[in-house]
């Protein structure tokens, strides 16, 4: 039979009882400050790490591989789900992180043009009549039109908005992406005004037309907004919104959010927000002449020359709300200023690039002994791709 064991109590005194309670109560508080310790030893580093980064500058770079070109110098890049497209006179091509590739569409463009938003990619010739609609996968849609194209843009579920001109008649027309008429309106000029652009929002509910009309020796700009929702229903042709600017010229519109547009004007910017009914939320003055003007989703950038410096060139950029995040200056005699898809601006022209962070670090500045004709972010904060005249180059700077 087994035998029952006998549990046994100990007892322990108050005092004892409450010395233990303290020697557990200090080793957790010791525990504790390590921990706090370690984190902040961990979040100390890692903002260093940040701010070293961010402040680090390069002078050269590392080939880390090399692809030959065998396409025209007219072939124009640009980057689609984070992959590079190639497009040009005769066709588009679409290729993965290793230079494989994923599909092609050829086609005869005069002016090729590319509209993308999140998974849809538009390619259209600009003067020309045809629109292609394309995925990951491919082509998803093939678009004639009947009378020239002037601008296309395209939103988040293959919807696309087109601007066509044709004598003195402009007709905006939406297509969605199995190439059906959504809608259409005409403007003639001889009513002393025509759309000058077109944007259209990432879940095409709502359109902007910019109109100018200038009748009676003056210039004046109108931005009409457009809702095709069941808000729109109850407005008279879906029209939520005009917006007239008297002595402007609006010379392109962009939805840069689901809720947000921006109108660049001759001498400024004007940012419209609203999820139904867009209204003019802050117009933003430039103080000087300007040479350039180049925007992203989150920043507006401009160009001037320097009061100061003969040969000279101020880069200033804007956050949408209208305050200053960078400032600088170039003496490259630039073809080409813009914003790269990690927000770095990018000023170039046949062989000297620099690459400027919005903190307004002169990150990189190189001279090369070939024509470049695109520079592209990378996965990382060194990661780039210089495409020049015969060949490609995966790079990392140094």
């Amino acid at each position: 039979m087994a035998s029952k064991m006998d549990f046994k109590t100990v007892q322990t005194d108050n005092e004892n009882l409450e010395e233990i309670e303290e020697k557990i109560r200090k080793h957790r508080r010791r525990i504790i400050r390590r921990f706090a310790i370690a984190v902040i030893v961990i979040v100390t580093i890692g903002v260093c790490f940040q701010l070293w980064s961010a402040l680090r500058t390069y002078s050269k770079y590392e080939v880390r591989s090399k692809t030959e070109r065998q396409d025209s110098v007219a072939a124009k890049y640009t980057t689609f789900l984070g992959k590079l497209v190639e497009y040009n006179n005769d066709g588009i091509v679409y290729k993965d992180e290793n230079d494989e590739l994923i599909w092609n569409q050829s086609f005869e463009m005069s002016t090729p043009m590319v509209s993308i938003c999140e998974g849809y990619l538009a390619i259209y010739d600009r003067g020309g009549t045809l629109i292609y609609i394309m995925t990951s996968s491919g082509m998803a849609k093939k678009i004639e039109t009947t009378t020239p194209i002037s601008t296309v843009c395209i939103a988040n579920q293959g919807t696309v908005a087109v601007l066509m001109k044709e004598d003195n008649v402009s007709t905006v027309r939406m297509y969605d992406r199995k190439g059906k008429e959504l809608t259409n309106g005409e403007f003639y000029e001889e009513k002393g005004s025509f759309p000058v652009d077109i944007a259209l929002s990432n879940d095409a509910q709502k359109l902007a037309v910019d109109m100018l009309d200038v009748t009676e020796g003056s210039v004046r700009s109108t931005v009409s907004f457009y809702n095709f929702g069941s808000v729109g229903q109850n407005e008279i042709d879906n029209n939520v919104g005009t917006y007239t600017y008297d002595d402007t010229f609006i010379s392109e519109i962009s939805y840069v959010a689901s809720n947000r547009m921006i109108a660049i004007e001759d001498s400024g910017y004007i940012v419209f927000e609203g999820a139904q009914k867009p209204a003019p939320k802050r117009e933003v003055k430039f103080k000087t002449e300007v040479q350039s003007v180049f925007y992203d989703n989150k920043y507006v950038g401009i160009v001037y020359s320097s009061p100061k410096k003969e040969g000279c060139w101020n880069i200033k950029v804007y956050d949408m709300a209208g305050k200053t995040v960078m400032e600088n200056e170039t003496t490259i005699a630039y073809d080409k200023i813009e914003f790269l898809d990690n927000n770095e601006i990018c000023v170039r022209n046949t062989h000297d690039c620099e690459l400027y962070t919005i903190h307004g670090i002169r990150k990189f500045s190189y001279t090369f002994d070939k024509d470049i004709y695109k520079i592209l972010s990378g996965s990382d904060s060194q990661s780039y791709t210089f495409v020049f005249n015969g060949e490609r180059d995966e790079v990392r700077l140094q």
